[in-house]
């Protein structure tokens, strides 16, 4: 900073009238016409740091060398680090773990290639795989981008179910390229967890590697939105004491997400669903340029209901909206059945306020964390993989992604259930454990456990 152009009280000032906390000066370098300094500021959000910032870079004289926070700092390096389960310190060691000893655990292996998920780390680790275009609300940021949120998904899967996994994040969006490319690498993966690709292309992706594949294929965006919306239907619809065969839901946004939403309602035992998009009802008759449109008009809406969402939703009893903000309104939640539950899960704004219904919705759920009743993934797929891996699962079948379901809404008892608590925190002890039991008794009665485990004999 040149000291004959600016005065440092100006930069104070400005972090303050920003209502950012000056905590901490430190004098880094000085110079006759120069001063560097480091400024520690408490901020209450994100946002804060973007408004200090543009108006500090424009004071004459002032030079922004670098800002961080502890979200960036958190990312020095990335998130993640490999270890070793048995230390190398002497030549016994050397010669075991790798030349001449380890030839005889390569040859076993050749004999017999299931002891790959005994004697390698494939029968604890997931590769966490994305093309990078569909990252969270972010869009299309390509595979560089997206790193940090697969290494995040990495870090979950380890803290929540002591799954090892690694992002793996592709310099490619072709479907054949990246079919090919995960089937290349599935020997050393006991599940491929497919994360923020985009719709249509995930579908096929996914089809194609569970069929290809031998080893669990999921595809988070669609399945794990699912699994954790139904659990939060069960404990919802016992509050109304309504039964899911006898209720009428609409859901708003057919891409991927709402696509698993509705497939795996309809295996619950739904029998009145009505899917909304962008030109309105899915009907059948029609003929839709997305081959998954036509699959879905073919199997929902019995009655061929047609127009708006504002002309479907009367009468409906659940709303669920995969889409985007301030869509719904509560004139449109006004038409609905009694006791309406809504389930508004874009992010980063709910297709509907909150507060807006709070006086005439039965439940209200969100993907946000700053309001009741989260849908959040990280409740299902760390236990769905350790149950899978745990009984070396050839797939991860619907029966298992109700099973999962119903153990999340079995954390909260009748006692604690309310229209505030309809689901479970992410951080509940009991939570991956009764996911992974429910997701291996499920693998064993569909028989597609390959090993029992022993709580099972």
């Amino acid at each position: 900073m040149k000291t004959d152009v600016i005065k440092f009280s100006d930069i104070v000032q400005i972090i303050s009238d920003e209502g950012g906390d000056l905590v901490a000066i430190d004098v880094i370098q000085m110079k006759h016409d120069m001063t560097i300094r480091d400024l520690t500021v408490n901020v209450s959000d994100s946002l804060q740091i973007v408004q200090i910032s543009e108006k500090v870079q424009q004071l004459n004289g002032v030079n922004l060398v670098n800002v961080s926070d502890q979200t960036f700092l958190m990312h020095l390096g990335g998130k993640i680090e490999t270890k070793l389960k048995v230390p190398i310190q002497n030549r016994d060691d050397l010669s075991r773990v790798y030349t001449p000893d380890v030839a005889r655990v390569c040859m076993a292996i050749q004999e017999d290639q299931r002891k790959s998920f005994t004697l390698t780390i494939k029968r604890n680790t997931v590769a966490v795989v994305s093309d990078g275009s569909a990252v969270l609300g972010l869009g299309n940021i390509g595979p560089y981008a997206a790193m940090p949120v697969m290494e995040g998904k990495a870090m979950l899967f380890k803290q929540m179910a002591d799954v090892d996994s690694f992002p793996i994040c592709l310099e490619t969006q072709d479907t054949e390229e990246i079919i090919r490319t995960i089937k290349a690498i599935a020997p050393a993966f006991g599940g491929i967890n497919l994360e923020d690709i985009s719709s249509p292309r995930c579908f096929e992706i996914e089809e194609r590697l569970k069929e290809e594949l031998d080893i669990p294929v999921f595809h988070d965006d669609q399945h794990g939105t699912a699994v954790v919306l139904y659990a939060g239907l069960i404990s919802a619809l016992k509050l109304v004491n309504k039964s899911i065969d006898q209720i009428k839901v609409v859901v708003n946004g057919i891409g991927a997400a709402g696509i698993a939403c509705t497939k795996i309602l309809l295996a619950a035992g739904a029998k009145e669903i009505i899917g909304v998009d962008k030109d309105g009802a899915i009907v059948s008759g029609n003929e839709y340029t997305n081959p998954m449109w036509n699959w879905y008009s073919q199997n929902t809406n019995p009655h061929k209901s047609s127009g708006s969402l504002a002309d479907v939703i009367k009468g409906a009893d659940v709303f669920i909206g995969l889409s985007r903000g301030k869509i719904l309104s509560r004139e449109m939640v006004m038409t609905m059945n009694a006791e309406p539950i809504v389930f508004a899960m874009a992010n980063p704004t709910p297709e509907i306020d909150p507060d807006e219904i709070e006086d005439i919705a039965a439940v209200v759920a969100t993907g946000r964390s700053d309001y009741p009743n989260q849908i959040n993934n990280v409740l299902c797929f760390p236990g769905i993989f350790r149950g899978a891996l745990d009984c070396r699962a050839t797939t991860i079948n619907e029966k298992m992604k109700l099973a999962a379901a119903e153990a999340i809404a079995s954390v909260i008892s009748d006692d604690e259930r309310n229209k505030y608590y309809i689901i479970p925190s992410v951080f509940n002890p009991d939570v991956v454990k009764l996911v992974r039991d429910g997701v291996v008794e499920a693998a064993i009665l569909t028989k597609v456990a390959r090993r029992i485990p022993r709580e099972y004999r």
